[in-house]
């Protein structure tokens, strides 16, 4: 199977900034997006921001200019820096990934990882 594994959340102070990182692992044939996802208290999961295989990227309105999505296709990582990070950015923020585990699949299968929790302090 496939394993996410995120780290780097934490509690900062509004204006500070963190740097968080998920690493796939397991049967990877290849990864085609990978993304980063949050759920806020009493919120619905929404997209912060993605990127493709060739390094095509989108963000969430909310984040742009403030947020900077990457990845390492070597070592199946993708990493999202935040600056200037604000008291709504409060959130546990998912890694995710659409990965073949083989050859033979034709289509890439949503893999998450188990979250990783940011809190914003006003």
């Amino acid at each position: 199977q496939v394993q996410l594994v995120e780290s780097g959340g934490g509690a900062v102070q509004a204006g500070g900034s963190l740097r968080l990182s998920c690493a796939a692992s397991g049967i990877i044939f290849s990864i085609n997006a990978m993304g980063w996802y949050r759920q806020g208290p009493g919120k619905e999961r929404e997209l912060v921001a993605g990127i493709t295989s060739g390094g095509r990227t989108n963000y969430a309105d909310s984040v742009k200019d403030r947020f900077t999505i990457s990845r390492d296709n070597a070592k199946n990582t993708v990493y999202l820096e935040m600056n200037s990070l604000k008291p709504e950015d409060t959130a546990v923020y998912y890694c995710n990934a659409q990965v073949r585990m083989t050859s033979a699949d034709r289509l890439p299968r949503n893999y998450w990882g188990q979250g990783t929790q940011v809190t914003v302090s006003s």
